[in-house]
């Protein structure tokens, strides 16, 4: 599709990878048996967040419930073993496809599923060193929570940062104590901001995740989420709608009538005023996100397929000024 003359570019993290590196990259999200959550396993709270059905997110990963608590360091620790072979095939599974598909042979291998910092430093070194052994791979995204993060593992970032490209990628949903008290979430804003703005300190790239429909908010109070996330430093941010999954909490309250989801053009409206405050330097990496299968509940149009949903946010966003 021919692009509108005079709309202005947004600054995508696919496009700022292309001026880093000369090329594409894309990002190869991996899951790993053994990885859980400070949320789900007691030591801050228990089920998780309401919404979270981790399986849903991405449905091959993260599904084993075993936790990572033997000695890693072992060449004879079995579950370690798996990890590194789970690694291997599905860094290989998907980097022959964009490869094949797409002629792109540059990556960054992307720890999705759960807290991928929750575990002893010596497993997070031994995983993190394997990824960016593969031919190609020019850095790690490591997607985790605020209050999961050691010092020590942070000074390893910086240390690999050094030679590949680092991310780290927080949770932030809202900055609003009691939207985080209501979904579970188990720490508070303050803790979230402390810990982008330590990555910051040692010059770690941070991607803040934003959950846009969450209950009890205004269009307002989710606009001010997204302006401390600027406001805290975070190099590239991800929106994402609040869905409705089968066995949540949230679809406990859903069905009760407690929960009324944001519609498709509610949506729209915020992510276009959130861009619009976006500061120039900060990248987009995600605009929506829904889900294909018969766990979805609600909204109707999380289950649109993605074009369709991209061409309206793409028509909204032209309305703006601001090109895909």
């Amino acid at each position: 599709m021919p692009h509108r003359e005079g709309l202005e570019p947004l600054n995508t993290f696919g496009r700022y990878l292309k001026r880093r590196f000369g090329r594409k990259v894309r990002k190869v999200p991996v899951g790993l048996s053994g990885f859980t959550c400070p949320n789900i396993d007691g030591t801050v709270a228990k089920g998780g967040c309401t919404f979270c059905l981790n399986e849903s997110f991405s449905p091959n990963l993260g599904k084993s419930s075993e936790r990572i608590t033997l000695n890693l360091q072992s060449r004879e620790n079995p579950l370690l073993n798996k990890q590194l072979r789970e690694l291997d095939e599905q860094f290989r599974g998907t980097s022959d496809f964009f490869r094949e598909r797409y002629g792109i042979d540059r990556y960054l291998v992307y720890f999705q599923a759960f807290t991928n910092t929750y575990a002893p430093f010596e497993t997070l070194k031994t995983l993190y060193d394997r990824a960016l052994e593969y031919r190609g791979v020019v850095g790690l995204s490591i997607g985790t929570r605020s209050d999961s993060v050691t010092e020590e593992t942070l000074e390893y970032l910086v240390e690999l940062s050094r030679k590949h490209e680092i991310w780290i990628e927080y949770g932030i949903q809202s900055i609003y104590d009691e939207t985080l008290e209501r979904i579970n979430r188990g720490h508070d804003a303050l803790n979230v901001e402390r810990a982008i703005r330590r990555a910051k300190e040692l010059g770690l790239n941070v991607c803040g995740h934003l959950i846009f429909g969450l209950p009890g908010e205004t269009k307002e109070m989710m606009l001010d989420s997204a302006r401390a996330a600027y406001d805290w430093g975070v190099d590239s941010v991800k929106y994402h709608p609040l869905y409705v999954v089968k066995n949540t909490l949230l679809a406990n309250e859903f069905r009760r009538g407690e929960f009324t989801p944001i519609s498709f053009g509610e949506y729209l409206e915020v992510l276009g005023d959130a861009l619009e405050l976006k500061p120039p330097r900060v990248t987009v990496q995600r605009l929506t996100a829904g889900i294909d299968d018969d766990t979805l509940l609600a909204p109707e149009w999380c289950g649109w397929p993605k074009n369709r949903m991209m061409q309206g946010i793409r028509n909204e966003l032209e309305r703006r000024g601001i090109r895909l």
